[in-house]
């Protein structure tokens, strides 16, 4: 990339995650961990039957106990610690590989595992154990704890804060995303827009590579610290 580069927004999707052994968010069978979408990331799915959907996001949290942070990770971390411009890591990942990475200049658009919201008050706590339905918060006191997971029809987080990142930056980088998923399949046409760089490291081309200036094929764990030097030297 010969050009200068101060602000950095990079995109992290299911891919970056694989490589520590957390399910993608689709399998080539269409299903996540065995289930169809549609019965565990609704609204519709939490009303209709609250104690599978509450089970299976306790199934994933547990399971984060036994993964850790994979190079692609520690390096995106390094990065953060170490970039003297504006730098927003966005990631659509519910996991906390990021932040045990060293990741802080972080945003969790899709929700975290480790973390519960109040239906009720809107309060988000962090929140580790199992969570059963009708789990109490402890800010308002009412019975409507679920897991703190954007499910689809709902808004994602932290949109305004994402989208004045990007009309400000001079390089995207989308790491391991399908490029199939909106807003965040948005984000390059966004970052295009106002010129900056555009860059995607996938194991395969994305349903957005088009929109790339520049796609970088193969797994993430070996790729993205390979930018990273690459930005930092």
């Amino acid at each position: 990339m010969d050009r200068d580069i101060r602000n950095i927004v990079i995109l992290t999707g299911a891919g970056i995650s694989a490589e520590s052994g957390l399910a993608t968010f689709r399998g080539p069978d269409g299903l996540w961990e065995g289930h169809r979408v549609e019965d565990v990331c609704t609204p519709e799915a939490l009303a209709r039957n609250p104690a599978l959907v509450h089970r299976f996001y306790d199934e994933r949290r547990a399971r984060l106990d036994a993964v850790k942070p994979n190079p692609a990770h520690e390096a995106l971390a390094a990065l953060d610690a170490e970039w003297p411009g504006d730098l927003l890591l966005v990631t659509q990942n519910v996991d906390d590989l990021h932040e045990r990475a060293g990741t802080r200049r972080l945003i969790h658009m899709h929700g975290e595992l480790r973390s519960a919201l109040c239906a009720a008050c809107g309060k988000a706590v962090p929140w580790s154990a199992p969570l059963p339905p009708e789990t109490t918060c402890a800010g308002c006191g009412k019975p409507r704890l679920r897991p703190d997971i954007v499910f689809f029809g709902e808004m994602p987080y932290e949109m305004d804060v994402i989208d004045e990142a990007l009309r400000r930056t001079d390089l995207f980088v989308s790491v391991g995303t399908s490029g199939a998923v909106y807003p965040a399949a948005g984000f390059v046409q966004t970052a295009r827009h106002v010129g900056a760089h555009t860059l995607e490291l996938n194991l395969e081309p994305s349903a957005g590579s088009v929109y790339f200036d520049e796609s970088r094929m193969g797994p993430a764990s070996l790729l993205v610290p390979a930018l990273v030097r690459e930005l930092l030297t």
